[in-house]
């Protein structure tokens, strides 16, 4: 039994090998269906024709889910670290949603979060210099975090200046009718956005409007130079990645060594 369990379980969760590939294509293809069938049930005129043939695959997927959904906890040896990781949580929500739509009407609409599985295309095509870049980027992301806090606040406040400084200069006659509007204006305009909803109309006010969308090109080159330094650094640090999928059963760490034959976290013996 136990054996079977760790068969099972290089299959499910890993896609080194042809079955895992094929069990990750599977359900990939289960995924694009579901969500072509959410996105047909909301067509007028095709829903009410083929009702009956949208609620039976969509019934179809949502078993075949259900049953997915419980062979990942059955294989593993602390299901509750599954259940509550991220991706068991998607994977719950994503079988869910019609059996709530029997008690809760348009609670079926939820089946949209089944998108979010297709991220596990990168597990199963051969993506692994991408893989790596993208660990990369995650790691720069976080060693960025203050200082883009930071940064991301000196803008709100720059913007609550601005916007006030515009409220005054303007007026209501000039759609100015609140700090909060105009803040809303500086905001837009300092991303570059320009909606042109609002625009100022004095001298000053057009001034002003000026320097806020030249230091709108400066404020987007800000977070690119941090983000681009801290990737930089992050790929000096790790050259090379592994980029296989080896899960473990015990504690689901992953981004394990090639040949390793144990897990780093726990100890616990790799398939």
């Amino acid at each position: 039994m136990e054996q079977l369990k760790k068969k099972m379980h290089r299959v499910i969760f890993e896609a080194d090998t042809p079955a895992g590939r094929a069990f990750d294509v599977f359900i990939l293809i289960l995924i694009v269906i579901s969500v072509l069938t959410l996105m047909m049930n909301s067509v007028e005129g095709f829903n009410t024709e083929h009702a009956n043939l949208l609620n039976i695959i969509e019934w179809v997927v949502t078993i075949l889910f259900t049953i997915e959904y419980a062979l990942r906890i059955y294989v593993l040896k602390k299901p509750w670290r599954y259940v509550f990781s991220f991706w068991g949580i998607v994977d719950f929500l994503a079988t869910i949603p019609n059996y709530l739509a029997l008690f809760y009407g348009g609670a079926n609409y939820l089946v949209v979060l089944r998108a979010l599985r297709l991220v596990r295309v990168f597990r199963i095509m051969d993506l692994g210099p991408y893989i790596g870049e993208a660990h990369n980027l995650s790691t720069a992301l976080k060693a960025s975090r203050a200082k883009i806090l930071v940064f991301l606040l000196a803008v709100v406040t720059l913007s609550i200046v601005l916007g006030t400084v515009m409220f005054w200069v303007e007026g209501a006659e000039h759609g100015f009718t609140s700090i909060p509007k105009s803040v809303y204006w500086t905001i837009v305009t300092l991303t570059t956005v320009g909606y042109g909803d609002i625009a100022p109309q004095t001298s000053w006010g057009q001034f002003i409007a000026s320097i806020v969308m030249v230091m709108g090109y400066g404020i987007i080159a800000v977070p690119t130079g941090i983000i681009s330094a801290e990737y930089t650094q992050a790929s000096r640090d790790n050259p090379k990645l592994s980029t296989n999928t080896q899960s473990c059963r015990n504690c689901l760490a992953d981004h394990h060594s090639d040949g390793a034959s144990h897990c780093y976290s726990c100890g616990e013996s790799l398939s």
